[in-house]
């Protein structure tokens, strides 16, 4: 073990905090970007959650939308910097709510982000194994699979096969295969810029026809089943959820800070470089795909389109299949990424005792991963996924959205509650070397109110038919987002108060030889509330 004598600065920072150096720091600057952005994955999001912008809100949804919504969430990412700068550890947002506000701020905390973390995985491996299934029927694939079926119920079990698929791979790489996660989400960085560069060009070069100034920037959808009259107020913020999901799971960042070289600075560049650059390389792809949408722009208006139809009814069988493969790739990377954060997150909230079975799920493996971890996280994505298994006779991804949705109101909920005791704690608070000066006392309260608006927003119906008492009502509509946070959090909540507040007492300290010059933990290390 080294002694406080032999310790680098990253190690003997972590050692402040409390924690002794197990996880293998080899990660640089630009690789601790890389995950946050390989998460974030405008390929994924872009692509995935475009249908829902669309048809609940139309091309303002996105044209307009996205930018504006884009630069709200940098005030989340820009809060969470400052954060991760001045506590750069495995917990993350945690940690951060630990040290704030108390045991159970932490406790909370970890438990959202650990549901969120777990759902991000699902949503986007799930939606992955979506598009693989229509890019092999492309191909008029009948291998094993009819690809090429129109059964909504035969495709929908595909897909769960190819889901299963998919997550085992993402877990075979995280647990086998470490040296090529770093490699992965190095590529996968270039694989988002080069890969949105081809796809805008394709959606520039072959479309015959593009969709006007006017339709882009000033025509709107509603395909909800509401009334118009809650456009307003109503469907055009259920369109939200395309930005709010596509930018989100960048607090990888942060998690993976124990692995990361000078950690203080990069950590926090890493997680609001991530949301910035993917931002404006999301909006490029975006706009392309709306302006290539005006050969099926009229006949999505009367049914549920997602962004599939809209690519093969305006490009060539070539150019259709060359961008969704090309989406695919990006998805992959990202699934695997988001299994890296989500294990992190996992390992450090079991590293503290918050997890049933947290001695089985902080083991490390051999090359110093956590490979238990990893499993949890796989395992626990495909229970939250099975009702899509059981689609509604429409085909619209219900599931999938109420998915997506719980990714959103898990992260950003853990996002802002750390952002709101950092706020709370003002001048007591002491920063990193990255920090948001006075600008903090606006900025989290932006954030803060924020997310809560798009909390209750993504715990609403997406349809009519899945509100209880309408006229058709059925299961297979209804949006299980706010059922599942509810369930699991009333849980723990119950699980908290009963018997874990008596053991529970926040990150448990693994080093006791604290090399700092005085011998105490700075104060940003310590609780402040």
């Amino acid at each position: 073990m080294a002694t406080p004598e032999t310790l680098g600065a990253d190690e003997q920072r972590l050692a402040e905090l409390g924690y002794k150096q197990e996880l293998n720091r080899g990660w640089s600057s630009f690789s601790n970007f890389a995950i946050s952005f390989s998460i974030i994955c405008v390929l994924a999001g872009c692509f995935t959650t475009f249908g829902q912008a669309f048809n609940n809100g139309g091309p303002v949804a996105i044209s307009i939308g996205w930018p504006v919504i884009s630069i709200l969430i940098l005030t989340v990412a820009f809060s969470m910097s400052e954060l991760a700068s001045a506590m750069p550890t495995a917990g993350g947002i945690y940690y951060w709510a630990s040290k704030l506000g108390g045991a159970g701020w932490g406790w909370f905390t970890g438990w959202f982000n650990l549901i969120g973390l777990v759902a991000v995985v699902a949503s986007v491996d799930y939606v992955c194994a979506q598009f693989i299934q229509y890019l092999l029927s492309l191909f008029s694939v009948n291998f094993i699979f009819n690809f090429t079926s129109t059964d909504v119920k035969y495709n929908a079990h595909v897909v769960m096969a190819l889901f299963v698929l998919i997550i085992l791979f993402g877990l075979l790489v995280n647990v086998f295969w470490n040296r090529l996660l770093t490699l992965f989400n190095g590529i996968s960085v270039w694989w988002n810029v080069v890969g949105v560069a081809v796809i805008v060009v394709i959606l520039i070069v072959v479309p015959s026809h593009h969709a006007s100034f006017s339709y882009v920037f000033g025509h709107r959808i509603n395909n909800s089943g509401f009334g118009g009259h809650m456009y307003w107020f109503y469907v055009l913020p259920l369109g939200f959820l395309l930005t709010m999901y596509t930018i989100t799971g960048y607090d990888a960042s942060a998690h993976v800070s124990e692995e990361t070289h000078g950690a203080a600075q990069s950590a926090a560049k890493g997680v609001w470089r991530s949301v910035f650059y993917s931002a404006v390389v999301g909006y490029i792809v975006l706009l392309a795909l709306v302006f290539a949408a005006n050969k099926t722009g009229a006949k999505a208006e009367n049914g549920f389109s997602t962004v599939l139809p809209i690519l093969t009814a305006a490009l060539s069988s070539a150019g259709a299949k060359a961008v969704i493969f090309i989406s695919v790739v990006g998805q992959l990377f990202c699934g695997i990424a988001c299994m890296t954060s989500g294990s992190r997150m996992t390992f450090a909230f079991s590293r503290d005792g918050a997890v049933p079975g947290h001695n089985l799920w902080r083991r490390l493996g051999a090359n110093k991963t956590p490979t238990w971890a990893a499993l949890f996280i796989a395992v626990f994505a495909f229970i939250i996924t099975v009702p899509a298994y059981f689609p509604n006779s429409a085909g619209t991804p219900v599931a999938f959205l109420a998915v997506t949705s719980i990714s959103v109101i898990g992260l950003y909920i853990a996002y802002t509650i750390p952002v709101f005791l950092r706020w709370r704690a003002g001048s007591r608070f002491e920063p990193g070397p990255w920090s948001l000066g006075n600008k903090y006392k606006w900025v989290n309260m932006i954030a803060v109110v924020w997310v809560s608006l798009c909390v209750i927003i993504f715990c609403l119906p997406y349809s009519p038919l899945g509100v209880p008492g309408n006229t058709g009502f059925t299961l297979n509509y209804v949006n299980y987002a706010p059922v599942v946070v509810v369930g699991v959090m009333l849980a723990v909540t119950i699980w908290y108060f009963g018997w874990a507040h008596k053991t529970f007492k926040g990150p448990i300290r693994t080093i006791d030889d604290v090399p700092t010059d005085g011998g105490a933990v700075p104060p940003a290390a310590q609780a402040v509330a």
